[in-house]
């Protein structure tokens, strides 16, 4: 094995928030808001709140989706770049205060950090910095007057978040006071984790398929070409070393908010099953969309399609044959007795940084050690697939590392077609 000269204090590791956030790995999205009575994905800020009205909305069916198909934290958008917003601000009127929704009483925030509190998953809110509804947007100024005070009464009003959600959609060029909004967050919310924008914990993939390139480094030095925009690589300065990687994708393709008649662009499972195998697979987060429909309930198939995920990875991975930890250049997993296996998940214990750069997963055979797969970045979790064998030892051999490595998890698999 090579190991770098590397002194194991100078490598990146997780702050004990990130390293908390990166085991929940599934995240369910919750595209709502005016949006969803107006067959549209990006409003102009124009649409009438009166519009506004979820009869049936039960949050409570939202978290209790996410949880039965093992999602472990549940993002709100709290308000998108049309400004409206889904609780009762002091900051406009353009909120379900003024739409007929439980008579201008309604708070959407509210009832949906309830329910996540209640199903024991995180909750977490999405805060579009653009905004085409509100006047004052044309003066940098006083917008972030403005911006900061709504962030204010979300970061105080709601309890705990896991994770807040700034999306960079049409804020190019645009200079928010990134330090005065960050102070926010660390003075109210520290232990949030903060996506793409201002000093972010977490970054986005890169693109809106879910999935993660390979190798995908939690370095940001690692990941600066690929992962990063120009315009966010200025707040990197502001940024930890270690900042892994967050995959969003809506189930539906191509659409975050709900359309009508559009069950057809339902992602099916398989393809979802690939999702999940190059995001938390590659050692990111899988953060999933499912967006309420017009009476404030996710529909019956989106439903069914998450569950039937949830199932397949539980079965999947909910039981491994052989499990096994360990430390060094070689670790070995020793079965109860001769299995047929086509699965290996690698899990590095990241508390100490991301050790190892190459590797190959070996198999007893015949007498013999079998080349499974090689590969290089494992960090949080990699998932290697391969053509079944028959075998009562694996084991890993680490061939480049930055120091000694430490293997939180090696464990074996029958998953099957």
């Amino acid at each position: 094995m090579s190991i770098t000269r590397k002194l194991e204090e100078q490598l990146a590791v997780p702050s004990p928030e990130q390293l908390a956030w990166q085991d929940m790995e599934l995240g369910m999205f919750c595209h709502f808001g005016i949006n969803t009575f107006c067959d549209q994905e990006w409003g102009e800020g124009k649409d009438a709140p009166a519009l506004f009205n979820p009869e049936r909305l039960d949050a409570k069916q939202w978290a209790r989706s996410a949880k039965e198909a093992g999602f472990r934290y549940l993002i709100l958008t709290a308000k998108h770049h049309d400004g409206f917003c889904l609780w009762p601000t002091a900051t406009t009127d353009y909120s379900v205060a003024s739409s007929p929704w439980k008579e201008g009483k309604g708070d959407v925030v509210k009832e949906c950090a309830e329910a996540c509190r209640e199903e024991g998953i995180g909750f977490g809110i999405y805060v579009s910095p653009w905004d085409r509804h509100e006047p004052c947007y044309a003066d940098p100024q006083q917008y972030d007057d403005f911006y900061c005070r709504q962030l204010e009464e979300l970061l105080t009003g709601y309890g705990p978040l896991v994770e807040i959600w700034f999306d960079g959609a049409g804020s190019e060029g645009r200079e928010y006071d990134w330090p005065r909004i960050m102070g926010l967050v660390k003075k109210y919310q520290p232990s949030a984790m903060v996506f793409n924008m201002g000093a972010p914990t977490i970054r986005w993939v890169g693109n809106e398929d879910g999935v993660a390139p390979y190798p995908c480094w939690n370095t940001a030095d690692s990941s600066r070409g690929s992962m990063f925009s120009e315009e966010s690589l200025k707040w990197l300065t502001e940024t930890p070393s270690w900042v892994p990687a967050e995959c969003d994708v809506p189930i539906r393709k191509d659409r975050w908010f709900w359309h009508p008649d559009e069950e057809h662009l339902l992602l099916s499972l398989d393809q979802l099953k690939d999702i999940y195998y190059r995001s938390v697979g590659h050692g990111a987060t899988l953060l999933l969309n499912v967006a309420p429909d017009p009476r404030g309930l996710l529909p019956e198939a989106d439903v069914k399609r998450l569950l039937e995920f949830g199932r397949e990875i539980k079965r999947r991975f909910g039981s491994a044959l052989a499990e096994g930890s360990g430390s060094g250049e070689a670790v070995q997993l020793i079965l109860p007795q001769a299995c047929v296996i086509d699965h290996v998940v690698v899990m590095e214990e990241i508390a100490y940084g991301e050790r190892i750069s190459q590797y190959v997963l070996e198999a007893f055979v015949g007498g013999e050690w079998l080349e499974l797969t090689r590969g290089s970045a494992i960090g949080h979790k990699k998932i290697d697939a391969f053509s079944p064998v028959t075998t009562d030892k694996v084991r890993l051999r680490v061939l480049e590392a930055a120091a000694s490595p430490v293997i939180k998890k090696l464990a074996v698999y029958r998953c099957g077609q």
